[in-house]
Parts: C-alpha cells; structure tokens; sequence
C-alpha cells in the first residue's frame, strides 16, 4: 500500500514514463551500453515519483541484463562458430523484444519479454 501512495505522477505520466524506461534501450543503438544505461538513468530518476515507473525500470533492466549475459555466452561460442550465428539471433531477437515491449506498454498492458530472467523484485 505504501507503494500507491509515493506515486505523484498522473496515468498518463506514469504510462508515458514507463514507455520511456523500454524505449530508451534503443539508446544501445548509438551508444556503448547504451542498452543498459538508457533504461537505468530513466528508471533511477523517475522511479522516486511512480510505483508503476519503478516496476517498469526493473523489469526492463532485468532484460537489458539478461541480454548482455546471452551475449556474453554468444562471444563465449565464437570459436565454435555458433557463436556468430547466436550472436545475430539475439540483436534480432533483441530489436524485436524491446519494440514489441514498448508498444505493449503503450497499449496499458505488462511488456511481456520473453527469456529475461528476474534479476530485480
């Protein structure tokens, strides 16, 4: 209940914020770890002002993490030449799961990543 109440943004701040915390992963992109950085300075500023902002930011970041682990094991393959082909799956795999999550939240419903693992509660 202490959650409802630190909330000082409307609706339509908290949806238009938690549409920003996915798509600033796009940020990765332009800029090294932009993928993580975007979404982590979003949800660290705003998270204060919104419950709703603050759930978005861990699930988000809970996936922008998983991300980097799976292409961490995909650099790991290289020399198996599956490796490459891993590595291609997941940036595709990865464009699609932020737009996806993005317009999903934008619609009022969760992202729904698929293969993000909970790191954040």
């Amino acid at each position: 209940m202490a959650d409802l109440d630190r909330s000082t943004m409307s609706r339509s701040q908290e949806r238009t914020w938690s549409i920003v915390v996915h798509a600033a992963a796009f940020a990765g992109l332009l800029v090294p770890f932009g993928s993580i950085l975007g979404p982590f300075i979003v949800w660290i500023i705003k998270k204060p002002e919104s419950a709703e902002v603050d759930r978005h930011g861990k699930v988000a970041m809970s996936f922008q993490i998983s991300m980097l682990i799976y292409v961490i094991i995909g650099v790991l393959l290289i020399r198996f030449v599956i490796g490459w082909a891993l590595l291609i799956a997941l940036g595709i795999f990865w464009f699609a799961m932020v737009l996806v999550a993005t317009i999903r939240v934008a619609n009022g419903r969760d992202p729904g990543y698929l293969f993000s693992i909970e790191l954040l509660k």
